[in-house]
């Protein structure tokens, strides 16, 4: 389970920052997770309860984890259909043929941070 390594980097990134900016308390991190970034929501969710428990960094028990989902989207560039990929490598399902570029889904990022 690799999202709780990704967890303890985001809970790292967050903390440094957050200490920098005389933040002492986090209430809410909000993470974007795109559909084909190979992260899977409820384990990195698991994984946050588990340090959220322990009181690592700046999270205290009452810290929040919004996981905003991203559609993942592809776009044919032979005939430009756009569509949902299931895989991040798809066949256009117009053309048959496989000519698709990701134009989304594939973010895992820390877009902010609350706290006081």
């Amino acid at each position: 389970m690799h999202e709780m390594s990704l967890m303890a980097d985001i809970i790292q990134i967050v903390s440094e920052d957050a200490t920098n900016r005389r933040i002492r308390k986090v209430h809410k991190i909000d993470v974007i997770v795109g559909d084909v970034s190979n992260v899977l929501p409820d384990a990195l969710e698991l994984a946050f309860f588990y340090f959220r428990e322990h009181g690592v960094g700046v999270l205290n028990e009452q810290t929040e984890l919004v996981i905003i989902r991203e559609e993942a989207k592809a776009k044919c560039q032979t005939c430009l259909y756009e569509f949902t990929p299931d895989y991040r490598l798809a066949l256009c399902p117009k053309c048959e043929i496989p000519s698709c570029v990701l134009i989304s889904g594939e973010t895992f990022t820390v877009q902010s941070y609350e706290g006081e």
